[in-house]
């Protein structure tokens, strides 16, 4: 009687159609992929040359949630597989009509200094914290740490940190004669991707050190000498005075002298650490109050600070920062001039590329791979490498 009854069951049930099996098996797809992506795993690319040459433009990564721990999703309206855009067009993918509160999930470990970190660019206000654009910098400092930059040397409590292998800055290179030229395949076979001839017979490169040993060699070369800010040349782009544009309030203004190889002494925030309000550290501070602490009605004026209509004279963090670099020291858009990371802005920890090309990127300053083939183009020595 039961295997008669089920008999009847399996006969009644209505056999799937092609284009509904591959529909269901699109949307398991999808569906996996999803959470894949949001707990474990993520693919990025390298668009920029701010981390040259430990990480080139075209290189294509896996980046793991798993390491600092997975954020819960706070813009939930949203295409699945999907970040700002709809995919092809400049449609919003989302909706932010519901932000939920954000949590992360335990991690294998907390974000280390040294480590390569994708998170979401703090100082981009149009969207939701995790739909913000990503970014990918080394850590050079994290929450509580003494942070100064002396010329072009990190220094962390007051010791100088071990730079990584492949970071990079700015030379002059000088000729013997200034009619010998350097050409694009020179700059190439040494390992110089970024390149501007100054005069005849000088050029300005980024390189590491392992390259300047190469060009040295060349009995060519009259000089190559490192460009270094002076220690009183005053960047107004750097942090502490970009801020300030925002506020138009003289008597908060800085009176710092730091610039982008001469930076701080700068104490990265940590959660319950408690400061006291003056121009000085409003000027270092006052932004992180404002943008990321989820205060309202935060005013900075006349050198004082309040929040919802009372002034403050001193303030407790709620949240951890970090300091982020890129390894192209020169040529990189980072916490010197925006400011730090909040924790809640982390994403994952890089761990290996799985795909290098080359790329036309129209940046007359670079070195452009317009005549090779698209076989030619893959780096193939830098597959699978793991990101250090």
């Amino acid at each position: 009687m039961l295997n008669q009854t089920a008999q009847k069951t399996n006969q009644q049930a209505p056999k799937k159609s092609p284009a509904r099996e591959w529909f269901d098996s699109f949307i398991f797809a999808v569906v996996v992929a999803t959470f894949v992506r949001w707990i474990a795993l993520e693919a990025f690319t390298i668009p920029t040359s701010s981390m040259e040459n430990s990480l080139l433009v075209g290189d294509f990564l896996f980046v793991s949630k798993l390491h600092y721990g997975a954020r819960t999703p706070k813009t939930i309206l949203q295409l699945p597989l999907s970040h700002q855009k709809i995919w092809g067009t400049n449609m919003p993918s989302y909706l932010d009509w519901l932000q939920l509160p954000q949590f992360r999930l335990p991690g294998f470990s907390d974000v280390q200094k040294g480590d390569a970190v994708v998170f979401n660019y703090p100082d981009e206000m149009d969207y939701p914290v995790d739909l913000k654009t990503y970014y990918i910098k080394r850590c050079v400092a994290t929450a509580g740490d003494k942070f100064e930059v002396r010329e072009g040397q990190v220094y962390i409590n007051g010791q100088p940190q071990i730079n990584a292998t492949e970071q990079q800055t700015s030379y002059t290179i000088r000729m013997k004669n200034p009619n010998d030229i350097l050409g694009d395949r020179y700059f190439e076979s040494v390992g110089i991707r970024e390149r501007r001839e100054e005069q005849k017979g000088t050029y300005n490169v980024n390189a590491s050190k392992a390259i300047v040993e190469k060009l040295t060699a060349n009995t060519t070369i009259a000089s190559v000498t490192p460009y270094i800010t002076p220690k009183d040349s005053i960047e107004r782009d750097v942090m502490a005075y970009y801020r300030f544009r925002f506020y138009n309030d003289v008597a908060s203004q800085p009176n710092l002298k730091w610039n982008k190889d001469n930076f701080g002494e700068y104490t990265i925030p940590a959660k319950d650490m408690k400061i006291a309000i003056n121009p000085e550290n409003l000027a270092k501070y006052g932004y992180i109050i404002e943008r990321y602490e989820d205060n309202k009605d935060v005013k900075i004026e006349g050198g004082k600070l309040s929040i919802g209509g009372n002034v403050v004279t001193e303030y407790t963090f709620k949240q951890n920062y970090y300091f982020m670099m890129g390894d192209n020291r020169h040529n990189s858009l980072d916490s010197r001039f925006w400011g730090c990371v909040p924790a809640d802005h982390i994403v994952g920890k890089a761990l290996f590329i799985w795909l290098s090309m080359e790329q036309n990127t129209g940046d007359g300053s670079r070195l452009q791979p317009t005549d090779k083939s698209l076989f030619e183009r893959i780096r193939w020595s830098r597959l699978f490498n793991l990101i250090d």
